[in-house]
């Protein structure tokens, strides 16, 4: 092991928080990334119903996340599990591949965090066990400690010939944890700073024996919007750090290396200005496409409830048919000649046809489209 470790960076032992930020340095790229993240905001706002527009982007960030930790899977496949409604009973993870799993439930841990900060709790170490906890309780990642900090020292880069970074040891974990999540709370930190430091300072103390890295990155979406700088917790950055993947991983290793807080917060900065400039391009093709399909949908529907049935395949873009001719707010006869009428439209698809007394599914393949096309640049 001695031999793996052979330059390895350890972790920065009091060194945080920074001390040594060049703030003349940051002027410009905290302005910049703000300006972006206003506009998308305010793309937002213009959204009565933001919360269905862009709930599918979510998808979009389990399949990106995951894939930087080695975790391939599709867009396809994780929206099948979610039509399967596999919080119910798990049979959909039992007939899925592990990876996909994995995928999905990086989608189901933060709404279940989402829930429970809208319910009034905190940003804090216990939802990020929460987190930790949903996001590894399948598969291999349930053999794994979820939701339990690490209790061994762990590495970075062990499983190549080298190890790359060795994180904060068991040890000093607790108060280093602590100290986080101090500065989250109380530090007197410009917010996207802030957000910028976190995020590298979670990765350094890499809590976790897995799953760090997708809980770190959902943790700049959480504080992103616990700070206030975006009203709906609808921004993801890991395709930006997935483009830039060896700059991502050896702008944080320099700051154990070399103290290089400034250069890491410009990097994120910079990731964060992309990401939001990005956000407002994509974002803008989905609410352009509601805005075509309720046109559509009236006059292939002729319906009274054809904007309540385009509403429910924006935030369920795959769908047991069941679901949608049972979720209330449309009578079920008619929810059920909507599908044969789209389908004969061209605007469902089936993913999965019925059998016996197990539903069909349908994906609404105009938005999966937009999707699919973001998760796989």
């Amino acid at each position: 092991m001695q031999d793996r470790l052979k330059g390895a960076v350890d972790y920065h032992y009091g060194q945080f928080p920074p001390q040594n930020l060049r703030f003349d340095e940051l002027l410009d790229p905290v302005s910049d990334a703000a300006a972006a993240i206003s506009r998308y905001d305010q793309m937002l706002a213009s959204m009565h119903n933001s919360e269905i527009l862009l709930a599918p982007l979510r998808n979009q960030e389990a399949v990106v996340s995951s894939r930087m930790e080695g975790t391939i899977s599709t867009l396809d496949e994780v929206l099948r599990i979610e039509a399967e409604g596999a919080e119910a009973d798990g049979d959909a993870f039992q007939h899925s591949r592990s990876e996909a799993v994995e995928t999905f439930l990086y989608t189901r841990a933060l709404q279940r965090i989402q829930r429970e900060i809208e319910a009034g709790r905190p940003l804090s170490e216990f939802l990020i066990r929460q987190a930790h906890q949903i996001l590894l309780s399948f598969g291999r990642g349930a053999t794994k400690s979820p939701g339990r900090y690490k209790t061994e020292q762990n590495f970075i880069g062990a499983r190549r010939s080298t190890v790359s970074f060795v994180p904060i040891s068991p040890e000093a974990l607790p108060s280093g944890m602590e100290a986080l999540m101090a500065f989250i709370r109380d530090a007197p930190v410009n917010r996207l700073l802030k957000a910028a430091i976190a995020h590298v300072e979670f990765e350094a103390l890499h809590p976790f024996k897995d799953g760090n890295g997708r809980i770190g990155r959902m943790l700049i979406t959480l504080m992103l919007w616990t700070s206030g700088l975006i009203r709906q917790p609808h921004f993801y950055v890991s395709s930006y750090f997935e483009r830039n993947r060896e700059d991502y991983i050896d702008m944080m290793r320099q700051v154990s290396a070399e103290n290089a807080w400034t250069e890491w917060c410009v990097f994120f900065l910079h990731g964060l200005r992309d990401q939001a400039e990005r956000n407002i391009l994509v974002a803008g093709r989905i609410f352009d496409l509601y805005e075509g399909m309720k046109l559509r949908f009236r006059d292939e529907l002729k319906s009274e409830w054809a904007i309540e049935a385009l509403d429910f395949m924006f935030a369920n873009p795959s769908f047991k048919n069941s679901k949608f001719t049972n979720h209330g707010r449309i009578p079920p006869h008619v929810a059920a000649s909507m599908t044969r009428k789209l389908r004969e439209a061209g605007i469902l698809s089936q993913i999965v046809p019925g059998s016996g007394r197990r539903p069909a599914i349908y994906g609404f393949e105009p938005l999966i489209a937009i999707i699919r096309e973001e998760s796989e640049e």
